[in-house]
């Protein structure tokens, strides 16, 4: 028998950084996605569509959030 897929949708809506909100809930699904019997959506809007840019400068301190988001988009869905 196999085992139920749980799904799991991420909604972001803070800026990247100048608060851990999207760093915890990238890091939640970070983790999620790795089971296999999960699916893991991130949804980005308004201020979080910004943790989608690519180049941008991490502030000393933080993690990479667009390194993170790439992680979880090589297994499960971004939606900007």
């Amino acid at each position: 028998m196999s085992t139920p897929t749980r799904n799991y949708l991420f909604i972001i809506n803070d800026a990247p950084y100048g608060n851990e909100r999207p760093y915890n809930a990238l890091r939640l699904a970070m983790n999620l996605v790795k089971r296999p019997e999960t699916a893991v959506q991130v949804f980005l809007v308004g201020d979080g569509v910004n943790c989608a840019l690519a180049g941008q400068n991490t502030p000393n301190g933080y993690y990479n959030i667009e390194r993170m988001l790439q992680s979880i988009a090589r297994q499960g869905q971004v939606a900007p």
